[in-house]
């Protein structure tokens, strides 16, 4: 299996209703490492997994609406717990979704798996894959 992986990052502020998070209940930074990875059998035409620059452009446009922001106030996130895996899957699902219309570039439809990892800090991360 060939990958290719993009990094970036961002720094936001939530809070996690419920007692199994202990002091997280109230409002905290958290500053992300994020780590996308794809993932494919065999190398498009052009002799790659994807285009980089298009990767890490894409990530770029998904995180810049998290990026600085207090996720409690942002009306995609009422009702839900912002937990690292919650933002795993909602960066996953954006960043397929560029796979699957092409924002990617030629050769973004033969990925046979997409990783997000969040790194919470040097011990502890978590992360989403499946299939774009």
């Amino acid at each position: 299996m060939y990958a290719v992986e993009v990094r970036d990052h961002i720094m936001i502020a939530h809070s996690l209703p419920g007692d199994v998070f202990g002091p997280a209940q109230k409002l905290h930074g958290a500053t992300y490492v994020v780590d996308v990875a794809f993932f494919r059998e065999t190398l498009s035409e052009d002799g790659i997994v994807v285009d980089i620059g298009r990767a890490h452009d894409a990530l770029k446009a998904t995180l810049a609406p998290l990026n600085y922001a207090n996720l409690d106030m942002l009306p995609q996130f009422t009702g839900k717990v912002t937990t690292t895996e919650f933002l795993c899957r909602h960066i996953f699902d954006a960043i397929a979704g560029a796979a699957r219309d092409g924002s990617l570039g030629p050769g973004s439809e033969g990925l046979s798996l997409i990783r997000v990892t969040l790194n919470e800090s040097h011990v502890a991360r978590a992360w989403y894959e499946g299939r774009p």
